[in-house]
């Protein structure tokens, strides 16, 4: 596992609010008819919750855990697949090439 989906997994797990948040904010945009939405604009309003509607301490979600909240949503609910559009990650990448650079 690499060491950015090892950060974000131990973060996930100390922090399941966010993912209950994230998938809470996604079923609602769905429920309204999207169709494709960024799974930044998710995180943000996330952001937006936690930092001005709520009390308490304010916690940062870093930018690099945002493509694997869209990508665990996806695969829990697989009719959604697609909703956030993805790019391969750079591990993927890296994977996908040292895989076939000898070709």
């Amino acid at each position: 596992m690499e060491d950015v989906k090892r950060k974000w997994w131990a973060w996930h797990k100390q922090n399941p609010h966010v993912y209950e948040l994230f998938k809470r904010f996604t079923m609602q945009a769905i429920d309204r008819g999207h169709k494709n939405l960024s799974a930044w604009l998710i995180i943000n309003r996330i952001r937006w919750e936690t930092s001005i509607e709520t009390k308490g301490e304010d916690f940062k979600i870093s930018n690099d855990f945002i493509a694997y909240y869209a990508r665990l949503f996806m695969h829990q609910y697989p009719q959604y697949q697609g909703f956030f559009r993805t790019k391969p990650l750079k591990s993927e990448r890296l994977n996908y090439q040292e895989r076939y650079q000898d070709e």
